[in-house]
């Protein structure tokens, strides 16, 4: 008699990993590392103002006093975006069992959410040069400014004379140098995946080495740079998925702030059948305190 095998078995059970992976990349280093701050109007202002040179300051014995020439502050401004998903949720899904989530609306909010939240980064720092635009309630949105249309001109280092070019430890030395000068205290370095590897290209340049021990036997090859300390400062080398390749940013993360109008917030929309309809909507934009505060490297390849 012929063996009954799985083969032949029908009504077996579905095997389903209770486990949905998703691989898109969903962090958001340049937003996550900044402060917000809350702004009341659709375009908001700030002042900033800097310190004469130190200059020689010698006077005679007795004499009269004598004023100095005074300059005004200078006023920024920007504007809010706004930032929203909308999703639509059949009753029956959430009714039905599923694998990998408990509830499907849970499970798109939190999708949705992750990804307003990349769609702020790319704004920031992912997009070339957006610049403010005020737009109107028919046909153009507000768009604000971001970290590359509100660095000083004279805090970007192009790579190359003309064209693009990549990475060099001598464009980072120029950028931190011009902020330290200026009195800029940067922390961070931010770059691209591809121009991390030559930054750790640093570390063998003009016959540079680096000894590693870390105390055990263990065989390790380790082709990475954490922190670049220069004459001009110590930088964490931050990677960024979504930095735009043709830039690198030196910056300090207290010199920047995300300007909130309106928070994230889930409203539900009207019902129209059987569904549910989520709208996902938030109204902010970007403050940088100084505009020398900061520097960049432009033209990358």
């Amino acid at each position: 008699m012929a063996t009954y095998t799985t083969y032949q078995q029908v009504g077996q059970a579905e095997d389903v990993s209770d486990l949905i992976s998703n691989i898109t990349p969903s962090d958001t280093p340049f937003y996550s590392s900044i402060k917000s701050e809350k702004v009341a109007a659709r375009i908001y202002e700030w002042q900033t103002d800097s310190l004469a040179a130190g200059a020689d300051n010698a006077n005679v014995e007795g004499a009269d006093a004598s004023d100095i020439s005074l300059t005004p502050t200078t006023m920024l401004s920007n504007t809010v975006q706004i930032f929203q998903k909308t999703f639509k949720i059949s009753r029956t899904s959430d009714v039905v069992k599923t694998y990998g989530r408990a509830k499907e609306t849970a499970y798109q909010l939190g999708k949705k959410l992750k990804e307003i939240k990349s769609d702020v980064e790319y704004a920031m720092v992912g997009a070339a040069a957006q610049a403010m635009v005020v737009g109107n309630d028919t046909t153009t949105p507000r768009k604000f400014a971001n970290v590359w249309q509100q660095i000083d001109s004279t805090m970007k280092f192009a790579a190359a004379g003309t064209g693009t070019a990549a990475l060099s430890e001598a464009k980072v030395l120029d950028a931190g140098q011009a902020l330290f000068k200026a009195g800029g205290e940067a922390t961070i370095l931010m770059v691209k995946p591809e121009d991390s590897l030559k930054i750790a290209a640093f570390a063998n340049a003009a016959g540079r080495t680096r000894e590693i021990n870390n105390g055990t036997n263990d065989k390790e090859i380790i082709n990475v740079v954490n922190l670049y300390v220069s004459p001009f400062g110590e930088y964490k080398v931050v990677i960024n998925r979504w930095i735009n390749s043709t830039y690198a940013l030196m910056y300090d993360p207290s010199m920047w702030r995300t300007a909130v109008l309106d928070p994230f917030k889930r409203e539900m929309l009207a019902k129209t059948g059987d569904a549910d309809r989520h709208f996902i909507v938030g109204e902010l934009g970007l403050k940088h305190l100084n505009p020398k505060g900061s520097a960049a490297i432009t033209a990358l390849s």
